[in-house]
Order: C-alpha cells, then sequence, then structure tokens
C-alpha cells in the first residue's frame, strides 16, 4: 500500500471539478487518509516548486497556485502512485487522452487540474510538507 499526495490545482476548484476529480480517485479504489482547502504561500510554493523556482516562468505558476485555494489529499491504495499518474494522463493536457481526468478537464502543462506524486520518495516529502502530524489518518483500513 502506497499513500500518495494530490493537489486539486486551483483550475479544479474554480471551474467545480473537485468532485467529479475526487469520485474518479474513490471509484479507482484509492482511499482518502486525508484532506484539506489550503491557500499556498509563497514559502510553500518555493519549496514545493524547488526545481523551477529559479526559472523564468516561475513567477506565472506562482501566480497560478495562488489564484485560488487547493485541495490537498493523502490518497492510499495499491501501487497508489502509478495509479493516480495512469488516472491523470500526461503533465500536458493537451496529450491527454479523452477519458484520462487530464484529458477531461485540462488546458495545457500548468493549467492541468492535479499536482500528483511522482515517487514513493517524493509522496513521503510532499505528504510532510502539507500535513502535519495527525491530519493523515489510518481509519481507511478498517
Amino acid at each position: 500500500m502506497e499513500t500518495t499526495l494530490i493537489l486539486l490545482k486551483p483550475d479544479c476548484i474554480t471551474k467545480g471539478h473537485a468532485g467529479e476529480v475526487l469520485k474518479r480517485f474513490e471509484a479507482a479504489g484509492l482511499k482518502i487518509r486525508g484532506a484539506k482547502m489550503i491557500a499556498l504561500g509563497e514559502a510553500i510554493l518555493k519549496e514545493h516548486y524547488a526545481h523551477i523556482a529559479a526559472k523564468p516562468f516561475f513567477p506565472e505558476v506562482q501566480a497560478f497556485m495562488q489564484s485560488s485555494p487547493v485541495i490537498a489529499l493523502a490518497l492510499e491504495g495499491t501501487n497508489a502512485i502509478a495509479q493516480v499518474r495512469d488516472l491523470l494522463g500526461p503533465t500536458d493536457s493537451k496529450k491527454a487522452a479523452p477519458g484520462t481526468i487530464r484529458g477531461d478537464f485540462g488546458v495545457d502543462v500548468m493549467v492541468n487540474v492535479v499536482h500528483a506524486s511522482d515517487s514513493a520518495e517524493n509522496a513521503k516529502v510532499e505528504l510532510a510538507r502539507f500535513f502535519r502530524d495527525g491530519e493523515i489518518f489510518d481509519y481507511a483500513r478498517a
């Protein structure tokens, strides 16, 4: 069993797709272990996007990610990271097939509905970034 971080991005929230996206994750057998709506500050965005924070396009990414609150989710399931990424489709929504979350709701590489951890190592780091101790629950195993 793996637990992965999902961020429902501003476009997902403002266009009213959060319920449908969450429904697709649950229909695939993923369990919600944590959920919260948050406004992302500059510090957490620079940490989360450290790999692009020095790039000239980062201010655009930051402005987009701060344009509305996001919903952070901790989802658990067998091979959850790969399963979520299959449900999402490619990062570039223009290349995502219909029936995938990004293919159905995304616009491009940045406006692509959802951020998802890309490895078990990154999931651990990202979950700790967005959830404090006691905010991820084990009830889903019952």
